[in-house]
């Protein structure tokens, strides 16, 4: 089994920053891809950020020039930097991985638990 867990959500002012983190843990082989989603409420989930295995990144529109996702394979472990926080970036954001356990299994996609951040105006 494959467990994520991120931590620093938070209360911030806009204009602020915070650092989300996830850390990977269990039997695993390989991730691929590791992203960033939130959801504010009464919305859909959506995707904030994505980075490959390789340290290729995509960003959502609202947040690009703003957000920062970085990864450090070692530790199964994916970043989000959040700089210049927007009362609409308020929402429970959550971490996911495309895992690979054994060399005969496929990539299967994890979620974390999710972590709220609150950005006060």
């Amino acid at each position: 089994q494959v467990q994520l867990v991120e931590s620093g959500g938070g209360l911030v002012q806009a204009g602020g920053s915070l650092r989300l983190s996830c850390a990977a843990s269990g039997t695993i082989l390989s991730i691929n891809v590791m992203g960033w989603y939130r959801q504010a409420p009464g919305k859909q989930r959506e995707q904030v950020a994505a980075i490959t295995s390789g340290g290729r990144t995509n960003y959502a529109d609202s947040v690009k020039g703003r957000f920062t996702i970085s990864r450090d394979n070692a530790k199964n472990t994916v970043y989000l930097q959040m700089n210049s926080l927007k009362p609409e970036d308020t929402a429970v954001y959550y971490c996911n991985a495309d895992v690979a356990q054994t060399y005969y299994s496929a990539f299967y996609t994890y979620w974390g638990q999710g972590t709220q951040v609150t950005v006060s105006s």
